[in-house]
């Protein structure tokens, strides 16, 4: 799928640039894709650096949580959780640790460390599977959550901004954490439905009612406060929460004696060694969403989205954020090359660059994880598995654009 959609930003730029020249007299057009090419590779490379030492800080820190079991805390606490939601995985399975521990390692960003814990999760799922090519119950919700977006603390969207000069990296703090809730919440929902799921089940209810209420009681208190005083919310606690759980992790480490510098080490090591493998992926990407737009086919679509927008009487500034939003569920290369264009392309504050972070944020490269997740297990039955998890992407988009327009419009 990569290989297509890559190949197709180089095929449909080369196609829009012809008619520019043959059809409106604009020979200029090549050199501008050209310009593209090299502007976008310099702009990788300046994104590595950054790349760098954030990961590095990053892993650094998750390190120091691992070591001190902060994740393997998360994971018994949401164990009966899990246990109710996949009734046909026996009680004390593997699985239900594995799984646990995967959305825990999601939950705080820990991408690296939760895809080889969701492949051993998949397999240990498909021992329980009485049909080998047909996904089961428990792997379809597992993977439809999974598709959900579950990370609470977007550390790279934050980077990113702040690598294009945005005066507060961590404003979208908040629309992330509310569009990211209601993908999450449609796609449980949505497999719910499918399987018929015991919802009102005690320990669920506790959950779920409790996670409502502090969202709704949330979403109440910032109904009450005025644009600039949510916005300035947004603002500290993202910075708040972000500082306060790095110092946690330090605090308890310390507390259980862990030496807290060489496990820091340990951990930057790691990911001064993910950054290196990057760098080909982010000119490719960026390459080809640079000549996408240079060449005019870009802002032709756009346009087009745009006037039915205003034929519907809508305000048309969401259109300008769309190409992150409909990329998303194929690469997440491109769709942070797409974002990344539109903070290049409107400014990083502006209306369309906060919405493309919150879109980044708030939904995930679905066939990418249906292809990696299945495939690892043999399945090629996915059953209603797409259809939920693309439910959960839309549901994350008219999440993010409401939520936008709540805060930023």
């Amino acid at each position: 799928m990569l290989n297509i959609l890559w190949l197709g930003f180089f095929l449909v730029a080369a196609a829009a640039a012809l008619f520019q020249w043959l059809a409106l007299d604009d020979p200029d057009v090549f050199a501008r894709l050209i310009a593209s090419l090299f502007d976008m590779a310099d702009l990788s490379v300046q994104l590595m650096l950054l790349l760098f030492g954030t990961l590095t800080l990053w892993m650094g820190f998750l390190r120091i949580a691992e070591a001190a079991g902060l994740v393997d805390g998360l994971a018994r606490l949401l164990g009966p959780l899990f246990r109710r939601l996949m009734p046909e995985v026996p009680a004390g399975h593997p699985a239900l640790g594995l799984i646990t521990l995967n959305f825990a390692a999601n939950a705080l960003g820990l991408d690296n460390a939760a895809t080889p814990i969701g492949l051993r999760a998949m397999h240990a799922l498909q021992t329980l599977n009485p049909e080998p090519k047909t996904a089961s119950n428990a792997q379809i919700l597992f993977l439809v959550l999974n598709a959900s977006s579950l990370t609470l603390l977007p550390v790279t969207i934050f980077m990113y901004r702040a690598q294009q000069g945005a005066a507060d990296p961590t404003l979208v703090f908040l629309p992330i954490l509310l569009a990211t809730s209601a993908s999450t919440l449609t796609g449980l929902l949505a497999v719910a439905f499918m399987q018929r799921l015991r919802l009102h089940d005690p320990v669920v209810l506790a959950w779920l009612g409790g996670g409502a209420l502090l969202l709704g009681g949330f979403m109440a208190l910032l109904a009450s406060m005025s644009a600039a005083a949510v916005a300035a919310l947004s603002s500290l606690l993202g910075n708040l929460v972000l500082f306060g759980i790095l110092i946690a992790f330090l605090a308890v480490g310390a507390w259980k004696r862990i030496p807290v510098y060489e496990r820091f080490i340990e951990g930057a090591k790691d990911g001064f060694d993910v950054c290196k493998g990057l760098l080909p992926y982010l000119v490719a990407m960026l390459c080809a969403v640079g000549v996408l737009r240079a060449s005019g086919a870009l802002d032709v679509l756009l346009d087009g989205i745009r006037w039915l927008a205003h034929a519907g009487g809508l305000d048309a500034r969401f259109v300008d954020a769309l190409p992150t939003a409909l990329v998303k569920p194929f690469s997440g290369s491109a769709a942070r090359a797409l974002m990344i264009e539109t903070m290049q392309h409107a400014g990083p504050d502006s209306f369309a660059a906060l919405l493309a972070a919150t879109v980044q944020g708030s939904t995930e490269t679905t066939f990418y994880v249906l292809a990696v997740y299945f495939g690892a297990v043999g399945v090629q039955r996915a059953r209603h598995a797409i259809g939920c998890a693309l439910l959960a992407d839309l549901a994350g988009v008219l999440a993010s654009i409401g939520v936008c327009y709540w805060f930023f419009a």
